[in-house]
Parts: C-alpha cells; structure tokens; sequence
C-alpha cells in the first residue's frame, strides 16, 4: 500500500458512537481504531514526548502493517523553535528507534509565529538521522519561497501540505513521500467543519497522481470535532479504492 490516510489522534470522547462503542474506556480507543485504519498521527507527542517503552509497547502491539506517524515535540518546535535541535533529537531518535517497522514520518510544525530562517532550517535538516522520514509543516507565510523548498527536496524531507483555514496550501512533493494534513475546510476556523464529497473526490485525485509519480503518500485527517475526521478519512480511503 503506498497510500495511506488516518486521523491525527485516535483518542477523543466525543467520537463515541461512531469509532467506539459508547461506554468503551479510553485503553480500549486504540484497538477500535486500527480496525478501521492502518495508519494514524499521534498527537499526544507534542505536549510530552513518550517513553521508550511506549514506542516499544506501539511496535509489539500495533498490526502488522500499521505505519505510526508522531508529531514532534513542542519543547524542539515552539520553545526552542529548531535552535540547537542535538538534545531533542538524540531523544526523538531513541524512541524512533524503539518503534522499529512502525514507523512512519516525524512531523515537525513551526509555529506560525515562527518566520522563515533558511539556516537555521538547513541546520535543523542536516541533523536529523539519515534513517528518520521527517515533514515540515511551514505555517508562516514567508516560508512560501521556492528557495525554502531547495532546502527540502536537498535535505530529503517534505513539505507538509496543508488544507485549513489561512493556512497556505502548496501541492509540492519534495521527498520521496508526501505527507498531507487536512485541518478542516472552514474557511475561518481551523480543525472545523467536514468536507464535502467534492472536496473529498479533488483530495483522492491528488493523491492518486502522487502515487502515479512514485510517491508514497500519507494523509492525516485533524477535524476531530463531531468526529468529522473518521467520516472524511473513511470517504476517502473508500474514494482511493482502500
């Protein structure tokens, strides 16, 4: 399979009735999502980075097959906004390692406070283990600059690209996978709204053609609210014949 298409997050009360049963306890939120999916975004990593032994525990348990991505944490994206990136990355690749055939992609969001800095980009890149798929995920608009994605495509890492409101949205493949968040399509608020079977038709179109190049695609569905998300990313899976 090389298109893969999940939720960010798989862990929220008010998906009971459409995800779980109602009544299912938290612990057993997990084992009703990957009967559904086989890949998911964890979220959770962004406010507190997990154990090793919970990256260990995700590689015995997952199914065989599943693809893990994570979200980096906020402590390397928003409070040292990628400066001396060597502690946190020795941490991350520790529990990367952990998670063994797992794994997906790491995804490191900016701040949208946080301008474009082409070095300190690069110098980020540039440590980041051969053997780690990363995705940058560039909210602020200065970022939108073909130089920026030079540095990407020579770095071997991609562009996050992004449907959501005031968010630029760039259809660019710049490694050798594609990594897609779709945080909602209301055009004022983000993580809001569900999209509309046409929408949902002209995104299964994009990530057919990235496959057809050669890309290997993840798209990660972030309108939790109302359980939009397990709705839009069943639709389509169904739509890209999954």
């Amino acid at each position: 399979m090389t298109i893969h298409i999940g939720t960010s997050g798989w862990s929220y009360d008010h998906w009971h009735g459409e995800l779980y049963p109602h009544g299912s306890p938290p612990r057993d939120r997990l084992g009703h999502y990957v009967r559904r999916f086989a890949t998911a975004e964890l979220n959770a990593s962004f406010y507190r980075w997990p154990r090793d032994a919970s990256f260990a525990r995700w590689r015995r348990t997952l199914p065989p097959g599943f693809a893990l991505s994570v979200k980096a944490p906020r402590g390397l994206t928003h409070g040292r906004r990628l400066f001396g990136p060597e502690v946190w990355l020795d941490r991350i690749a520790s529990g990367w390692h952990e998670l063994g055939d797992k794994r997906a992609v790491l995804l490191v969001q900016l701040p949208p406070t946080l301008a474009r800095d082409d070095a300190r980009l690069d110098y980020f890149l540039a440590r980041v283990p051969w053997w780690m798929r990363v995705a940058v995920e560039l909210r602020h608009p200065s970022w939108d600059h073909d130089d920026v994605l030079h540095i990407l495509e020579r770095r071997g890492a991609a562009l996050c690209v992004m449907s959501g409101a005031h968010l630029p949205c760039r259809l660019r493949a710049t490694a050798p996978f594609v990594y897609v968040r779709l945080h909602g399509p209301d055009r004022q608020h983000l993580y809001a709204g569900s999209y509309s079977d046409d929408d949902l038709r002209w995104w299964a179109d994009r990530l057919r053609e990235w496959e057809g190049a050669g890309h290997e695609v993840f798209a990660y569905f972030n309108n939790d609210g109302d359980a939009n998300a397990v709705r839009n990313a069943s639709t389509l899976r169904w739509l890209v014949g999954q």
